[in-house]
């Protein structure tokens, strides 16, 4: 009989028989425990503007070596990086150690225009936590930083255990409703809960897509400034505007509406940043 190992990395606990794949492509089950297969393979690689991420309030008009691998614990309908969050091994990649990630970082740092670490980010670094963790740590001892682009769905051990080594991150926040949230393939507390450890501890910037009809009502944003407010009235909060992507055909959303949610934000947070738009 084939006892199932179950992944806990994520609120989704794929229960896992020896061979198999987890629901975010990067974890399987191999000689009797849970490994990442996507552990050091990179899809793309990019020197980015700070920005870009977007981190609006950390080390601005700098760069950083910004990376990703393949696969996502969510699977969102308008995904805007559907070709490598939705794809396995299948996917051509190159293999990276941790050491030559952190040492080709430092060597960037070192040329024009500079380079302020590695930015984990594109598809979810966080099912890759091995390998973001392992290079943290290298980066950290070389006065390097390393910045998360994460959905936050990650249990909270995990989220602990890297937190120390993580200098940035900006989290979406994809919407205030638990029901968007099962369209996704989520968990709202999860995210919510990741955000309340992070705030304080590392520079903290979110990022909400805004759906016509899913997510754009007023009272949400009202209650989702409110709530990061009551962390940090100074936390980043990004309003993007979303295009239709993968397998969405929901038009996309009206520049005015954007304002009008970001003028609601800016009620109750410092720093609101329209995007997209």
């Amino acid at each position: 009989m084939d006892d199932k190992i179950v992944c806990g990395l994520c609120p989704n606990a794929c229960s896992l028989s020896e061979g198999q794949t987890g629901a975010c492509r990067g974890r399987k089950r191999s000689g009797g425990k849970i490994v990442p297969i996507n552990y050091g393979c990179i899809t793309s690689a990019a020197l980015d503007p700070i920005e870009k991420k977007p981190l609006k309030h950390f080390h601005p008009g700098s760069f950083i070596l910004s990376v990703g691998s393949f696969g996502c614990n969510l699977h969102c309908p308008f995904c805007q990086n559907f070709e490598i969050s939705q794809s396995g091994m299948e996917l051509p990649h190159q293999p990276v150690t941790a050491e030559a990630l952190a040492e080709t970082a430092r060597e960037m740092a070192d040329k024009p225009p500079g380079n302020l670490g590695v930015a984990f980010t594109y598809n979810e670094p966080l099912i890759g936590y091995e390998f973001v963790l392992d290079t943290s740590k290298l980066l950290k001892n070389l006065g390097l930083f390393s910045v998360l682009v994460s959905n936050g769905m990650i249990s909270e051990e995990y989220w602990r255990a890297l937190l120390p080594y993580i200098d940035a991150a900006n989290i979406d926040l994809k919407g205030w409703r638990q029901e968007f949230y099962d369209w996704c393939g989520g968990n709202l507390a999860t995210v919510k809960r990741n955000i309340e450890l992070a705030a304080g501890k590392i520079h903290l910037e979110v990022t909400t897509l805004i759906i016509p009809g899913k997510n754009d009502s007023v009272e949400d944003m009202k209650e989702e400034a409110s709530w990061l407010a009551s962390l940090s009235t100074e936390i980043p909060l990004h309003i993007s505007r979303y295009f239709p992507r993968w397998r969405s055909e929901i038009p996309e959303t009206p520049v005015g509406k954007i304002m009008e949610l970001a003028g609601t934000a800016g009620e109750y947070l410092k720093y609101v940043y329209p995007g997209n738009c």
